[in-house]
């Protein structure tokens, strides 16, 4: 089944025209009025440079001004076997269609919103045959089984047009498009950039990319500059000043030899203001009795440090380099 982007939005078409998916890129005055643009020609010359295939708009009151239309656009130098030239369904329509897909033009007949409508259009040799479902759903009508009818008269009867499902509103349009066996969809991109998206993906992705980094990224490539550290006699106070600008709950206590002699935790501020009131922060870090930080070299993968946090229930480890502390990790950093 063809893709085609239904868009005149030129920054999006060439966007989309770098996945390398879609097969063209259908276009209507109406898109062209709503993004301002008023060099009809001028827009139609840059598409056809941008995308494979082109479909726009002939127009005419009667077969011979859209046969000349059609004439007219390819003489802006647009390529005959990569322009589709659309033409909505009539009687003149049909007429123009025939002329020109006998001489060699690609001819897209859409507004189609009858059975009645595609046929002539198939018996006129129409490359494209286009419902557009939206427009008839807003309306209440089966649009679903109207394609469905479509398809089947050009396998029934062996019409070599396409059947283009058109007028898509959301994701599911283009499941039904898929389901119903249509040979081509035109899609917005709006409706275009859900049609990778899952939630399951979503998560399923996440945990690959965590998996991955626990199994491949070193301790000292996921810690951060700050390295929060304290002496023994820093107060209590300028270390709450130290972990509020670094980010941290909690700061290294290390000696003179930048050895880890203590951790001091927001759980312990929390103890001590129990037991001693406000007036603890006056203390020295020294005074209190420290916990024993746990610690992991800075060379070990994340996977070790995930083990650790995991048997130990804690949030932070001080992480050593040759037994020096260079930093803190976070448990959440496993996963940033």
């Amino acid at each position: 089944m063809e893709l085609y982007l239904d868009s005149a939005d030129l920054a999006e078409i060439k966007e989309v025209s770098k996945l390398g998916i879609i097969a063209g890129l259908t276009t209507t005055p109406t898109f062209m009025h709503r993004h301002g643009i008023t060099d009809v020609d001028g827009a139609i010359v840059e598409l056809s440079k941008i995308v494979d295939v082109l479909q726009i708009e002939a127009l005419g009151a009667n077969a011979e001004e859209i046969v000349a239309e059609a004439y007219r656009q390819e003489a802006l130098g647009l390529d005959r076997k990569k322009t589709v030239y659309k033409i909505p369904i009539s009687m003149e329509g049909v007429k123009a269609c025939k002329i020109l897909t006998d001489e060699g033009f690609l001819v897209n007949i859409h507004l189609v919103y009858t059975l009645q409508q595609a046929y002539m259009a198939m018996n006129a040799g129409a490359t494209y045959v286009c419902p557009l479902v939206g427009r008839l759903q807003d309306q209440g009508h089966d649009a679903l089984a109207l394609v469905s009818q479509c398809v089947e008269a050009v396998e029934y009867y062996g019409y070599k047009s396409k059947i283009m499902f058109s007028s898509v509103r959301h994701a599911e349009h283009v499941r039904n498009a898929i389901n119903l066996g249509v040979h081509t969809v035109t899609v917005p991109w709006k409706v275009m950039k859900q049609l990778t998206e899952n939630n399951f993906t979503k998560v399923g992705t996440e945990e690959f990319e965590v998996h991955t980094r626990l199994m491949t990224v070193k301790v000292k490539e996921a810690i951060n500059n700050n390295n929060p550290v304290v002496t023994a006699d820093t107060s209590i106070s300028d270390c709450l000043l130290k972990m509020t600008a670094g980010g941290f709950g909690a700061v290294t206590v290390i000696s003179d030899q930048n050895e880890a002699v203590g951790i001091f935790t927001d759980g312990d501020l929390r103890r001590l203001i129990e037991t001693d009131g406000t007036e603890g922060i006056n203390k020295n870090v020294g005074e209190l009795e420290l916990t024993t930080p746990l610690s992991i070299d800075s060379n070990e993968i994340l996977f070790k440090a995930q083990d650790i946090f995991s048997k130990n229930k804690v949030d932070g480890l001080v992480v050593t380099e040759n037994g020096k502390v260079i930093g803190m990790l976070d448990v959440q950093d496993l996963v940033s």
